[in-house]
């Protein structure tokens, strides 16, 4: 599981700012045919895609977890951190918020079984990590549940989710506790050291965002005049002030002024 940071900071609940002892983990999904994470999450990190003015990193929400299970730009699955794992969630409506951590999954059409694996496989990670980090047992009562189950203990709203999408792929929760459990045993176990290939994956993915996130920075103003000057010379367009400049470009740059 790669796990990547968004943190709600304009999200009401979290300028709310209050802390929980974690006692558990309530599972949710969103209930709306958009596997996108960027319906949720703003800003773009160079993974999201362009966010849906209907994100929940503004206020007025009315709800927050503390993280979130979809689609990135490229299609792949990604699991976000959208709270601090201590902070107190708006995720169930009644005491839930008080003892669980929660993420929702986002939902799709709830017919895809690809897209339901990956993201079941992606809360199974999330879970034990969770219960690793946090000395919880998922088998243990009401430690690891589901919004539904939530309700039918008292300590969520009425909600179906997951078991009314889980269900069509003959899963429960109780199979999720179990496959939960096992993903702890397995990393107890020792975890293994990444290959060459999945570093060098790594490290590409974690540059390629750097680098977008650059090509989003506006000129310095110590440098502002300047750009100005070069745009007019017919040096550069302009566009990109602080992102890299690769060899190509240095090179019409460079023609373009013996040009003038």
């Amino acid at each position: 599981m790669r796990l990547y940071k968004a943190l709600l900071k304009h999200n009401d609940c979290y300028l709310r700012g209050r802390t929980i002892r974690p006692q558990g983990v309530m599972v949710h999904s969103t209930g709306a045919n958009n596997p996108w994470l960027r319906r949720y999450l703003a800003p773009d990190d160079g993974r999201l895609g362009v966010p849906s003015p209907r994100h929940w990193n503004q206020g007025g929400v009315g709800a927050c977890v503390h993280a979130m299970i979809g689609k990135a730009a490229d299609g792949s699955i990604a699991v976000y951190q959208t709270l601090p794992w201590t902070m107190r969630g708006w995720h169930c409506g009644r005491s839930g918020n008080d003892t669980h951590i929660s993420f929702e999954i986002c939902e799709d059409s709830l017919t895809d079984k690809g897209y339901f694996q990956a993201t079941y496989q992606a809360a199974v990670e999330l879970t034990a990590y969770l219960c690793r980090r946090f000395n919880l047992n998922p088998l243990a009562d009401g430690v690891v549940l589901c919004h539904s189950e939530g309700y039918q203990r008292g300590i969520a709203s009425n909600h179906a989710d997951v078991l009314h999408w889980w269900g069509k792929f003959g899963v429960d929760m109780d199979d999720f506790r179990a496959d939960v459990a096992l993903e702890m045993a397995r990393a107890q176990g020792g975890e293994r050291d990444l290959t060459e290939q999945e570093v060098r994956s790594i490290v590409r993915e974690e540059l390629a965002a750097a680098q977008a996130e650059r090509d989003k920075l506006p000129v310095s103003d110590w440098a502002q005049a300047g750009l100005e000057q070069a745009k007019a010379a017919g040096l550069t367009d302009g566009t990109r002030p602080q992102g890299w400049c690769t060899r190509q470009e240095a090179a019409l740059m460079l023609l373009a002024q013996r040009s003038n």
